[in-house]
């Protein structure tokens, strides 16, 4: 963690700590990565994840440190009203929406400063696009130690309305979270079209509701497959969820009709569907060639892990 800077009032220069934070990241390792685990309550403001939107979606520890909150620091609309009064209607909660770093910093600064438990509460997982490590490096720079909360991203969450899998044997080997270009994303940075050409890949394009019809448009142009199956979960898990099912050729149009804009994830592959994926090797006889063979103990017990791994992380944002 660093030292604190001097500041000058409420004057606090974000790009400068961001740079300096980072400067100081190649420099070295934090020692906190290696004295805690993701799911430990530390020290100083944690930037949790509140889910995709249904409020039994939260961690147990996301919800533990709202309910102990003073402070909450909420992305707006991105997250879902109901949670915020389910975890936090004790708290003071303010909406980061239209406040930029300059104001947002000083506000958690000096509430923790002041003995507050304060929480940035992000939507989805702040690790996916949710422009929360140069929150926490500014206010690392300025003393106040940070960590990060996970949270269900909205993928999962649309895997889960799809009641599918994001990864199939002989359907999808690989998951691609994207973006499509636009106002942050050049065309040279989109590589949505080199996702889908791998043919074994799930893409998840998040932040591209209002851009379904173009990416598609692109993608037919490029030569791909008008049939490969694409949804379009709107909201996923709050309570106006909605699915739209189609095609590459036929999504945009959908979509457009639909009237929808924002807050939808877009799902690309044949995982889509979860049609023409073969058995895993997870449990058939290939795990367990009985009680005879060392290896045959240790390759079962290998798999068994791995097997409970994909089955807990399958069961999750945004953004």
């Amino acid at each position: 963690m660093s030292e604190p800077v001097e500041t000058d009032g409420d004057e606090t220069d974000p790009q400068s700590a961001i740079d300096t934070q980072g400067e100081q990241r190649r420099a070295e390792l934090d020692n906190r990565i290696f004295e805690h685990n993701a799911g430990d309550e530390q020290e100083g403001i944690p930037f949790v994840g509140a889910g995709p939107g249904d409020p039994r979606l939260l961690t147990v520890a996301g919800k533990e440190l709202l309910e102990d909150a003073d402070l909450v620091v909420h992305a707006g609309s991105l997250v879902n009203s109901e949670l915020l009064e389910a975890y936090c209607d004790h708290a003071e909660t303010v909406s980061s929406i239209g406040k930029d770093l300059e104001e947002l910093i000083p506000l958690m600064r000096d509430a923790h400063e002041d003995g507050d438990n304060v929480v940035r509460l992000h939507s989805g997982d702040p690790a996916i696009y949710g422009a929360a490590l140069e929150q926490m490096d500014a206010l690392e720079h300025e003393g106040v130690p940070t960590y990060f909360v996970p949270g269900v991203t909205s993928a999962f969450a649309a895997s889960a309305t799809l009641r599918t899998q994001l990864t199939l044997n002989e359907v999808s080997n690989h998951v691609a979270f994207t973006r499509p270009q636009g106002k942050t994303l050049t065309e040279e940075d989109d590589h949505i079209g080199e996702f889908v050409e791998m043919g074994d890949v799930t893409t998840c394009i998040y932040l591209g509701t209002h851009a379904v019809a173009d990416t598609m448009d692109r993608l037919i142009d490029d030569g791909h497959d008008p049939e490969i199956p694409v949804a379009v979960v709107y909201h996923a898990s709050w309570p106006d969820e909605d699915v739209i099912y189609g095609t590459i050729g036929t999504i945009g149009e959908k979509v457009k009709d639909a009237g929808y804009r924002a807050s939808a994830m877009v799902v690309i592959g044949d995982a889509v569907t979860g049609a023409g994926y073969e058995r895993s090797y997870l449990y058939d006889g290939w795990a367990d060639r009985g009680p005879d063979c060392d290896d045959a103990d240790s390759e079962s017990d290998d798999s068994s892990e791995t097997a409970d791994s994909e089955q807990s992380e399958t069961a999750e944002t945004t953004q």
